[in-house]
């Protein structure tokens, strides 16, 4: 494993791996601290994109196991405007340990790790989620023990978050069952490869419009924006189109009762979900942004080679 840029480059046993590797390091953080196997490493963080969760996530990862990170903001790395991209991850590559971008364009992510001596981590493209995806099955895993045979049913926009998720679920034994606007669903490339990571895991995957039909033998409810980062020309259109799919208390009672919501923030409140419904008991929103921590510090650790 030398770069994590998308989940579907992995096998499952890989990512279970990560996930037992998230659950021991998250135990040792709570019952002392962690071990500094990180001492010594610097991780520069490349950010078009702002954050919340990916900057101090990350940045904490490396400082609990004693670690550095270094945050390179948009002004200062212009990616791919300045200077080139493979010339931007040749020098980085002698300064730091490992690179974390949060991007616009996939491509960008893909190319820093093709020119990179050093390991790559994709902290978010237009394309993909992976290290939220990894933080949503470590809180599934958490609270239902596993994810085979669990129904795992995305509301909304066809997102980077809404990929990295199927990935992750199909993968790991969970059935998904995707619930989106008409044209505003995953790509048809993506739609082929669920089909594909189905038949081979023995489960199913389903497009269902209707999202009380579609959360029906949901266990998991999985919510984001409406409208995404560089998505904002299609604000006003969006909001006519997707009140129907916004999580609310009734789609949460029309789905089996102990359902877990999972959105993964920001939020835009009483839109794609409700105060009612993020702040009630079947919600595990903060837990899934605290668990950001704990699988990245997996990611980290096995890039890294210290596990």
């Amino acid at each position: 494993m030398n770069h994590f840029i998308d989940i579907a480059e992995h096998s499952a046993d890989e990512i279970a791996e990560l996930l037992s590797i998230a659950q021991e390091l998250k135990a040792e953080y709570f019952s002392g601290g962690n071990r500094p196997l990180f001492k010594g490493k610097t991780l520069g963080m490349i950010f078009q994109k702002p954050s919340l969760r990916t900057r101090v996530s990350f940045d904490m990862a490396m400082r609990h196991m004693e670690g550095d990170a270094l945050y390179l903001s948009p002004a200062e790395i212009g990616l791919g405007q300045r200077e080139s991209i493979g010339d931007i991850s040749r020098v980085l590559s002698g300064y730091v340990s490992a690179m974390m971008a949060r991007v616009f364009e996939h491509g960008h992510v893909q190319k820093l790790a093709e020119y990179a001596s050093i390991p790559v981590i994709n902290g978010l493209s237009d394309h993909s989620h992976p290290c939220q995806a990894m933080a949503d099955a470590l809180t599934i895993i958490e609270k239902r023990g596993s994810m085979k045979g669990l129904t795992v049913c995305y509301v909304g926009d066809g997102n980077n978050v809404a990929v990295s998720l199927m990935h992750v679920s199909l993968m790991l034994g969970a059935n998904f069952v995707m619930s989106n606007p008409d044209d505003y669903g995953l790509p048809e490339d993506q739609l082929a490869y669920g089909k594909k990571l189905s038949e081979k895991n023995s489960v199913t995957f389903d497009v269902i419009t209707d999202p009380f039909a579609a959360v029906k033998s949901a266990n998991v409810i999985y919510t984001d924006t409406w409208t995404s980062m560089g998505q904002e020309a299609e604000t006003a259109k969006r909001e006519k189109v997707f009140p129907p799919y916004q999580v609310n208390q009734d789609l949460v009672n029309a789905a089996q009762k102990d359902v877990l919501v999972m959105h993964c923030l920001p939020a835009h409140r009483n839109h794609e979900i409700t105060d009612e419904v993020a702040d009630g008991p079947n919600s595990v929103l903060f837990q899934q942004a605290h668990n950001r921590l704990h699988a990245e510090k997996a990611i980290l650790a096995k890039l890294f080679k210290v596990v």
